[in-house]
């Protein structure tokens, strides 16, 4: 007999977004690229499942050009915040340049279950993609995988969570998330590497946004710096550890 497939997580239900919704999504615009605040809870490109996906509506983003934007990056389906476009091919070959060469710097903010040992910290470890029975995959921690290293400093805690603010040097899948786990914080609402919700019971939406990034587009000229203000369904969390928005 088959094994029997396990049943998917449960999940957060994604948002309605339509392609006249991301003009005003947009962060930062020049010749060269965009920046947009992605919403959590869709794909940036199309997956084998299908569904909505980001990379369907860029032609809304083309403010005048000939052709529409296309991915400089990835972010998780689930992640919010900075998602940088490139406008043109020759604006994707620097800024993919860019991001292998780990010169763009790229700040997350997560709120974490339980808290780390340490107030801040590196982590260091590899990570390699394996599949699972069910027909799925997930990162796991292996010597022999692919270099990956993430700094977090602690910004608040309250009620057993923690927010943190991390910095990753490399761009692997999960590696966030992998590496919260393994510091013994999983990140609040993730299916994967955090505590399964109880039968019946919806995950949150997983609380990891991509606050910010910084691009060095020109040499001998200060970075472009981009924020992405916090999704709605982690200002709770965050307002409990302690973070307060800038006046408008």
């Amino acid at each position: 007999m088959a094994p029997t497939r396990p049943a998917p997580s449960p999940r957060h239900a994604g948002p309605t977004l339509s392609a006249a919704d991301l003009p005003a999504r947009v962060l930062y615009r020049d010749g060269l690229m965009l920046v947009i605040d992605k919403p959590p809870g869709i794909a940036v490109h199309p997956g084998p499942g299908g569904g909505p996906n980001l990379e369907s509506m860029f032609d809304a983003l083309r403010f005048g050009w000939s052709k529409p934007p296309a991915l400089a990056h990835r972010l998780d389906r689930d992640t919010s915040g900075c998602l940088v476009l490139g406008r043109h091919p020759k604006a994707l070959r620097k800024l993919g340049m860019l991001f292998a060469a780990g010169k763009i710097a790229k700040t997350y903010w997560a709120i974490v279950q339980g808290a780390p040992a340490q107030a801040e910290g590196t982590i260091d470890q590899a990570l390699r993609k394996v599949t699972r029975r069910d027909g799925g995959w997930r990162m796991v921690a292996d010597p022999e995988g692919q270099s990956a290293v993430t700094d977090y400093r602690v910004r608040g805690s309250s009620n057993g969570r923690t927010w943190l603010e991390l910095h990753p040097h490399t761009g692997r899948t999960h590696q966030i998330r992998v590496h919260c786990a393994a510091l013994g914080c999983p990140i609040i609402g993730d299916p994967l590497y955090g505590s399964p919700a109880a039968a019946g019971i919806r995950l949150p939406p997983l609380h990891l946004h991509a606050r910010a990034v910084q691009i060095p587009l020109k040499e001998g000229k200060p970075p472009i710096a981009v924020e992405a203000p916090p999704p709605a369904h982690m200002l709770e969390a965050l307002a409990a550890c302690g973070y307060t928005p800038r006046p408008a």
